[in-house]
């Protein structure tokens, strides 16, 4: 059954890792709810490499505007926007190193996840209300100073599991003036050295773990992620050209419910997940 599981872990990595909904929050919910048998290192490191698919769906996507950046040296613009982009990573990985550890002992268990989801997506309700002229329509456009802030909010989904990187950057970048598309854009760049980076480093150190359920089904993880990331990449930037986030907001709420009906019921543990 391990290559069953592979499939559908990567289909809803797939699905929920670009979207504003918590992919850390479904994939508690699939491997519970499957019954899934493998040992916790194994879930832990599995769930992180297949992210790597994900990113590689990115790549994929935006593949001319990343082949861009071989002119890096003498276009100002480049320049400007991957400078954006490194310094939009720095706050995350600080929090990280300083705080990762502490913050799985402590944070990760399925109810701070469910909060995290309703919480997140009330916020998300109110900024879509109250929502202000955007002045910036472009990733170009984006600047350093911004950049920084909307790494800085990012650091939310790390302070708070379950609360989703992809949706602290991009209301985040709503917030700061970005419109829909270029928040939801920015936060796919923003992906690819956080979320790859730390896929490449698990896969290197924790190989060994994988060996248990075989490297054929991390692959076959990773590529069902990948194909089903690049199809969510296209949808999401159709949807948000002409909708606002408010159906992921709803999402959010009910589903975050869910898993505090399923902790009371017994259905899921709510024991520490690090």
């Amino acid at each position: 059954m391990d290559w069953f599981y592979a499939i559908v872990y990567g289909i809803v990595e797939g699905i929920t890792e670009f979207l504003p909904i918590s992919s850390t929050g479904h994939l508690i919910l699939t491997g519970n709810l499957m019954g899934v048998p493998w040992s916790k290192e194994v879930k832990d490191t599995f769930e992180v490499v297949i992210q790597g698919g994900a990113i590689l769906a990115v790549l994929a996507y935006y593949w001319k505007d990343f082949l861009q950046i071989r002119h890096i040296g003498r276009d100002k613009t480049q320049q400007n926007l991957w400078l954006g982009v490194v310094v939009a990573c720095i706050p995350a990985v600080i929090l990280g190193v300083l705080f990762g550890d502490t913050i799985k002992a402590y944070l990760f268990r399925p109810s701070v996840v469910a909060w995290a989801l309703i919480v997140g997506g009330i916020l998300m309700w109110l900024i879509e209300s109250r929502r202000v002229t955007p002045n910036v329509d472009a990733i170009e456009k984006i600047g350093v100073r911004r950049s920084l802030m909307i790494g800085t909010l990012q650091c939310l989904a790390l302070l708070w599991p379950g609360f989703s990187r992809s949706a602290s950057s991009i209301l985040g970048g709503m917030v700061l003036g970005l419109d829909r598309p270029t928040a939801t854009k920015f936060s796919f760049y923003l992906g690819v050295p956080t979320l790859g980076g730390a896929a490449l480093r698990d896969f290197i150190k924790n190989r060994d773990i994988l060996a248990e359920i075989g490297v054929l089904n991390v692959l076959l993880g990773a590529a069902v992620s990948f194909v089903v990331a690049y199809l969510s990449i296209g949808w999401l930037l159709r949807f948000v050209s002409t909708n606002n986030f408010k159906p992921f907001a709803i999402y959010r709420v009910v589903v975050g419910v869910l898993i505090l009906v399923l902790i009371a019921a017994g259905v899921l543990n709510n024991g520490n997940l690090a």
